[in-house]
């Protein structure tokens, strides 16, 4: 069985694509998927923020083919965990849930790390550093997530 994580942020331009696209280099496709979204539309169709692809690139993945959507309530059915990068986007991601089975899939990306953050920043209107500590902060969170994501005893849906 495959298992399938969403990445959520605002406007899944910044974090979320970044998200995604770290995850992806981490985890074999054939038994992880990974998607991302965000939680406003004020982007939906467009590529991830040139700064989040500059920083990406740095780091040798590639997220240029993304294209931004939005967070849909079949997302829950669709998804086994819901990664979200702030409090807002848990609160937002959560008020669609239509059960408890729904809100138990999102969790805050760094909820697990030994972070000073408990959230992702938002690197939207800073400078080019900001998405580099952004960077950094989402692959630690990443590389901790595995194995989670891999744990034989969790409890996803069959897909």
């Amino acid at each position: 069985m495959k298992v399938k994580v969403l990445m959520v942020c605002l406007g899944n331009i910044c974090r979320s694509p970044l998200a995604e696209g770290i995850l992806q280099s981490k985890v074999d496709p054939t038994k992880i998927f990974v998607d991302s979204a965000g939680t406003a539309g004020y982007h939906i169709g467009t590529a991830p923020d040139p700064r989040s692809i500059e920083v990406a690139n740095k780091h040798h993945i590639d997220i240029s083919r993304q294209r931004c959507r939005k967070f849909q309530v079949e997302d829950f059915d669709s998804f086994d965990h819901i990664f979200v990068m702030d409090r807002e986007n848990y609160s937002n991601v959560c008020s669609l849930a239509l059960s408890d089975d729904h809100r138990k899939k999102v969790r805050l990306l760094l909820e697990k790390t030994d972070s000073n953050y408990s959230e992702v920043p938002d690197p939207y209107y800073g400078g080019q550093d900001g998405f580099q500590e952004v960077y950094h902060l989402i692959d630690k969170a990443c590389d901790m997530l595995i194995q989670d994501l891999l744990a034989p005893n969790d409890h996803r849906n069959e897909s």
